[in-house]
């Protein structure tokens, strides 16, 4: 991660370990001006409250300042070229935060901005996600290697970076989607050859109770995500039986942590109950999304 983080695939397993140290300390004393003097500028096609205001308050907390594109105010490649937009924004600004539907926009952004590009979200990424989400697991149990992570729903962009740094981590991720709904063949390939160095393993199935059993955390995300809507009435039937609730917690170790990245649709892809049981780790993780992206930035732009 020499200038920009657009995939999980771009942070070795040193970097990363580096960045939950950091992060740890940040959480610990929450406002440090390490970025005094730097701006930030969140590009943004698909709305986000998490990401927006844990983004903000995040640079605001590290003395920096902090500007919100909304959808309506840039329309990348529309109103002008992605290139022409990433090479003004680098004579404005020391960082882009980019939310985009398209991972070509994120890409394109890196290539003609001299300054760091982070990637808030694509169709095909969510780094800062996975990032946050193996910190909190890291933080709960001291460590990664040999956890086991059970991933139950939809084999998109979260699963994508998951893979990537969970791989890199060592841990043994088990994905269970519909039939239809796997992960890209080309990123399970790459998080293979990662494991092939760290130890970690990563399986598939279309049996979630294959996928929980003994497992020490248990992840899901909606199965509709924005951009997907003409979608949603085939893939609440595709996803009947995947639901993250207490018969599938039951199934996993004693003691089980629960994780949702949000926003979570109650009742589709996880329970009510799951989501509120002592087991649950969910607001922990939406917490350190902040200060993962805290020490991301700390990292590319001190």
């Amino acid at each position: 991660m020499t200038k920009d983080l657009l995939t999980g695939f771009d942070v070795t397993k040193d970097e990363i370990q580096q960045l939950f140290l950091q992060a740890r300390q940040l959480k610990q004393k929450k406002v440090q001006p390490l970025l005094a003097g730097k701006n930030v500028v969140l590009v943004f096609e698909k709305p986000s409250m998490r990401t927006r205001v844990s983004f903000e308050l995040g640079m605001r907390q590290l003395g920096a300042g902090c500007i919100y594109l909304a959808p309506q105010d840039i329309r990348l490649g529309e109103r002008e070229p992605v290139k022409d937009i990433a090479r003004v924004m680098a004579r404005y600004a020391d960082a882009i935060v980019a939310r985009t539907f398209s991972h070509a926009h994120v890409e394109e952004l890196a290539r003609y901005a001299s300054i760091s590009v982070i990637n808030g979200l694509s169709d095909q990424y969510h780094p800062c996600q996975a990032l946050g989400d193996v910190f909190t697991i890291w933080e709960h149990g001291g460590t990664c290697k040999g956890i086991t992570l059970a991933y139950v729903g939809d084999g998109n962009n979260v699963v994508h970076s998951l893979l990537a740094v969970g791989a890199a981590m060592g841990m043994e991720l088990r994905i269970a989607t519909p039939k239809g709904y796997e992960p890209d063949k080309g990123i399970w390939q790459q998080a293979e050859a990662l494991c092939r160095k760290s130890g970690g393993k990563i399986t598939h199935t279309n049996r979630p109770q294959e996928a929980v059993k003994a497992a020490d955390v248990l992840y899901t995300d909606v199965w509709t995500s924005m951009g997907q809507e003409a979608e949603q009435e085939r893939r609440l039937k595709a996803f009947r039986g995947f639901q993250l609730d207490m018969r599938l917690v039951n199934h996993a170790s004693k003691g089980a942590r629960v994780m949702h990245c949000m926003p979570m649709h109650r009742g589709e892809e996880i329970s009510d109950e799951a989501a509120e049981s002592d087991q649950s780790i969910i607001f922990d993780q939406a917490e350190n999304r902040m200060h993962i992206q805290k020490a991301i930035m700390v990292k590319l732009l001190k």
